[in-house]
């Protein structure tokens, strides 16, 4: 989440939110990403991302339906399953080989 979250924060304030605006955004996120005002795209991209995190053996065809209820064609969906499946890997490996996140991308005490 720290890695990420600086990314985040940093292409926020890059569209124009403040430092402090960012900060507030991604904490919230991090938080609980239902309770932060997204688009229905988004949310659906989310949550079948976590679906797909937590539980990839029991998504079905109405999951996948849903993503393109919310907009997304096959490719994005693809895309979406693709990244989702990637980071989790890369975060896996990095943890099982104790790897420690870059300075750079440390985080003030309370922030995600």
């Amino acid at each position: 989440m720290a890695h990420h979250g600086a990314g985040l924060r940093q292409l926020l304030q890059s569209s124009g939110r403040s430092a402090g605006a960012a900060r507030e955004f991604v904490a919230a996120l991090a938080a609980d990403f239902r309770s932060v005002d997204l688009s229905p795209a988004d949310r659906a991209m989310l949550e079948y991302a976590i679906l797909v995190t937590e539980r990839p053996s029991s998504v079905t065809a109405a999951d996948v339906e849903r993503l393109r209820e919310a907009g997304f064609d096959d490719r994005a969906i693809h895309d979406i399953c693709a990244i989702t499946g990637y980071y989790a890997f890369v975060n896996r490996m990095a943890q099982g080989l104790g790897v420690e996140l870059e300075a750079r991308f440390e985080r003030p005490a309370g922030e995600p």
